[in-house]
């Protein structure tokens, strides 16, 4: 039994001792914690506390709660997908991607007509309110059950000047990049990342716990005079990935224009 000492509320005492219980090891990551009886006991307090307590050990992200399982201790180990930010060609020409590419599509790809936000728009150098193809995959990786989410945005003037790629504004990245090719494009990719709380239809398709956030990677694929093609975008629970790169110093990089 811990007797509960410490200023603030009860539930925060409690929420407080059960985390440097985790932290200390004794609650060992991908273990379940003791039950809401146990922890009663342990801490000599009410229900209603201990319940407070997990709740908001939830919202810190340290407690996973599994429905008919029970609160499980979130794992601080690595991620168990790395996506490799490389484009490579094989010998016989054909673009290959490292990472999601690689993936099974769970549905069929969604594609649509939108049109350019300000974040978009700055990243793809078009104006707010530009005409855009969008295609929307869901991809799961076979070996982990992790899932993705890729988006596709193509500049309406890209596709005008690429028939193939008017005609097929849904398909793979790699594919789209050997049109881009064959139109004349010496390719090279710009790629930011950034951790984001998700939004609810992102939290749903990507079965993220609470408190989890996404990385939310934007590949920019540019062409001759360094022009903007088209934009890629891959959200991923920030708990299941690591982002890996290769970095070389063969050659002096193009710096892309500002807008």
């Amino acid at each position: 039994m811990t007797e509960i000492q410490r200023p603030g509320a009860l539930y925060q005492q409690v929420a407080a001792a059960i985390r440097e219980a985790i932290l200390s090891g004794e609650f060992a990551p991908d273990s379940l914690l003791p039950s809401e009886a146990q922890l009663m006991t342990r801490y000599q307090v009410s229900r209603p506390t201990v319940r407070n307590a997990v709740s908001a050990l939830r919202a810190e992200g340290l407690i996973d709660v599994r429905h008919g399982k029970g609160s499980f201790v979130r794992s601080n180990g690595r991620p168990v997908v790395s996506l490799a930010g490389h484009v490579g060609r094989t010998s016989g020409g054909r673009f290959t991607l490292h990472g999601v590419a690689t993936w099974e599509q769970t549905e069929e790809p969604s594609t649509y007509r939108t049109h350019a936000t300000e974040p978009t728009a700055h990243l793809l150098e078009v104006q707010v309110e530009e005409a855009l193809f969008g295609c929307d995959r869901l991809l799961t990786d076979p070996a982990t059950g992790t899932r993705a989410m890729h988006r596709t945005l193509i500049p309406l003037a890209t596709a005008d000047a690429v028939p193939d790629l008017a005609e097929a504004p849904n398909a793979e990245p790699a594919a789209v990049y050997a049109m881009l090719t064959k139109a004349g494009h010496k390719l090279w990719w710009s790629e930011t990342v950034r951790a984001r709380m998700p939004l609810p239809d992102e939290r749903t398709a990507l079965r993220l716990p609470d408190a989890t956030p996404v990385l939310h990677l934007s590949r920019v694929t540019c062409g001759t005079d360094d022009q903007a093609l088209i934009l890629e975008e891959i959200r991923i629970g920030a708990d299941r990935a690591e982002l890996a790169y290769r970095i070389t110093a063969d050659k002096v990089l193009a710096q892309r224009r500002q807008p």
